[in-house]
């Protein structure tokens, strides 16, 4: 494979998704679905697989279960062409069941291989081989954790730009091992939630600025608002694109892709922040966060009709 435009460490497993169940459930009830879907999920490997999809050249060192599911991830991952030429073996794979219900959801995961990877796991060489290193579900690296600043700070050494996308911290606490990464970070992504919760403000606006003086390049994603970013003191927002939403689960992982595509590109920040609402808006019309991404005659038709640069 040539030279990496972009190397992504994390999580990986599969969504199972029910469609149709009702919010409050009682128990010793059989509760119907009115759909099912098993997409690919883990907010890491949707944006390799995303970022593979749109032309970038993605390499992916994460830990997958000796099972089905493990192999069928892996399946999901070779198809737009990403490079897992570092794979971890563990025992179990993770696996995330979603109940959508509306703009809300249920999310249940069992952990497996999702919290194993270890930095011992990762070929420091094959991740500084490439121009960007990005991670996501930064609280669920539980075995990576003592050592993800190190983690950072090497790639930084090394000369590459780096990303990170927290989302959401099941502990509630937002603090550890991010306090020792925000130094050696060139782009930060969470959505609003994420950005009030880690700069402990009280509205979105204060969030932005505040996390502004720790990393160069904020974003911050507002779903249906669109989005905001800061770099060097200069604010640009972005509106959404109007879109009839299907399914949002993996929205903000494929505006992470999106963004970064343009990002490794070179383009300007409104651009990236446009291309991200774009392809976050294209994901939300197919179940899960990479279904859409898989038909690629259909995502070069969107891209294109909305006056967006699709790869050939």
């Amino acid at each position: 494979m040539s030279k990496l435009d972009i190397a992504i460490a994390g999580e990986i497993n599969l969504d199972l998704i029910l469609y149709g169940l009702p919010e409050q459930m009682p128990t010793e009830r059989e509760l119907l679905a009115s759909d099912f879907a098993i997409t690919l999920g883990s907010s890491s490997a949707i944006v390799a697989h995303n970022l593979a999809a749109l032309g970038s050249r993605v390499g992916f060192i994460t830990k997958v279960g000796d099972d089905a599911f493990g192999a069928l991830a892996l399946e999901r991952l070779r198809e737009p062409g990403v490079d897992l030429a570092n794979i971890a073996q563990g025992a179990k794979s993770g696996v995330t069941l979603i109940l959508p219900h509306g703009p809300r959801r249920h999310m249940f995961t069992y952990p497996g291989t999702i919290s194993e990877l270890r930095f011992e796991d990762l070929d420091l060489d094959y991740l500084t081989s490439a121009r960007h290193f990005h991670m996501s579900s930064l609280f669920l690296q539980r075995a990576l954790s003592p050592r993800v600043a190190e983690l950072f700070r090497r790639m930084k050494s090394a000369g590459l730009t780096t990303s990170l996308d927290t989302n959401d911290d099941p502990d509630d606490r937002w603090d550890g091992a991010l306090e020792g990464i925000l130094p050696h970070l060139d782009i930060l992504l969470p959505n609003e939630r994420e950005a009030m919760k880690i700069s402990r403000a009280d509205d979105v606006e204060s969030a932005l600025w505040r996390l502004a003086q720790k990393v160069p390049t904020v974003v911050v994603k507002m779903g249906a608002s669109g989005a905001a970013a800061i770099r060097d003191g200069h604010r640009v927002s972005v509106p959404a694109v109007p879109i009839t939403v299907i399914d949002t689960v993996g929205a903000g992982d494929s505006f992470d892709a999106g963004f970064l595509h343009q990002f490794l590109r070179g383009t300007d920040l409104a651009t990236c922040l446009a291309y991200g609402n774009l392809c976050g808006a294209f994901s939300t019309t197919a179940c899960g966060g990479t279904e859409a991404f898989r038909d690629r005659p259909r995502m070069q038709e969107f891209l294109r009709g909305h006056n967006a640069n699709a790869n050939d």
